[in-house]
């Protein structure tokens, strides 16, 4: 008996933990911006990120967040002369280009008219984009929809990208890793170098360990977003978008709903 008020101190503690975890999550799209509800919106969105990169790869052969790559592939079949590729690689470069741009006007927009759905707008934009995606791929033949899934990829990529970039302040990016990995193996150097100082009694030099514990685990959830959306798709085709598109509901719908009205 004497256990028991330990026992529900530690149940209390656990239940007060999840309850501040589900806070987190209903305030990660707010518009009052914190480090903590940027890194758990940007955790989110690259595991999503992650999950429709690599699902998309599968389903239409085409990793939909790499403009680099399209661009490097437009110039490369422009030397070709395979001009048809090239028209199919600029058409993505441009519908990633129109995501981004649609992003920016709606959350433009909000801050004039709904300041605080300015967020969850393109959220939900995004999630009915990909139940349009499960929806495309299980009424029309794989062949007919690989061009068109494509282009809505590539536009649900850019709109995802350019969010979370106006909500960090362009500190985090969702769909590609180079610029973040860049970042880590920049810390990383000062981290060693700061060692090799020490033993050289020159000045230290301190990695930003704010940042990788913002980059580290985006990292980290877009790898684990790449795993389960090919898992995904391997198994259940174009459906697996269909619980992402719920995760962005969740996140967004907090800020959808009206508050309530106080009567006088």
């Amino acid at each position: 008996m004497a256990q028991a008020p330990s026992i529900n101190k530690d149940q209390s503690r656990r239940t007060g933990g999840q309850g501040a975890q589900m806070r987190l999550l209903r305030m990660a799209a707010a518009h009052r911006r914190t480090r903590r509800n940027d890194l758990m919106l940007g955790a989110i969105l690259a595991f999503v990120a992650g999950a429709m990169n690599a699902g998309g790869f599968l389903a239409i052969g085409h990793y939909t967040s790499h403009m680099t790559g399209i661009v490097s592939a437009i110039a490369d079949n422009l030397a070709l002369g395979l001009f048809g590729l090239v028209g199919a690689g600029i058409a993505l470069l441009a519908s990633f280009t129109l995501g981004a741009a649609c992003s920016a006007v709606l959350i433009n927009w909000a801050r004039r008219h709904a300041r605080r759905q300015q967020y969850a707008y393109p959220l939900a934009l995004e999630s009915g984009l990909l139940i349009a995606f499960a929806g495309i791929g299980a009424v029309v033949p794989a062949t007919s929809a690989a061009p068109m899934t494509a282009l809505l990829l590539c536009f649900v990529m850019g709109l995802q990208n350019a969010t979370i970039t106006k909500i960090s302040g362009a500190r985090i990016r969702t769909t590609h890793l180079t610029g973040m990995i860049t970042d880590v193996g920049i810390e990383l150097g000062k981290l060693a170098y700061g060692r090799i100082a020490r033993l050289l009694d020159h000045p230290p030099l301190a990695p930003d360990s704010r940042k990788l514990g913002i980059l580290l685990p985006i990292v980290g959830m877009f790898f684990f977003g790449g795993l389960v959306g090919a898992l995904g798709f391997k198994h259940i085709g174009h459906a697996f978008s269909l619980p992402l598109a719920a995760l962005l509901l969740v996140v967004a719908s907090p800020q959808l709903r009206p508050r309530p009205s106080h009567a006088p």
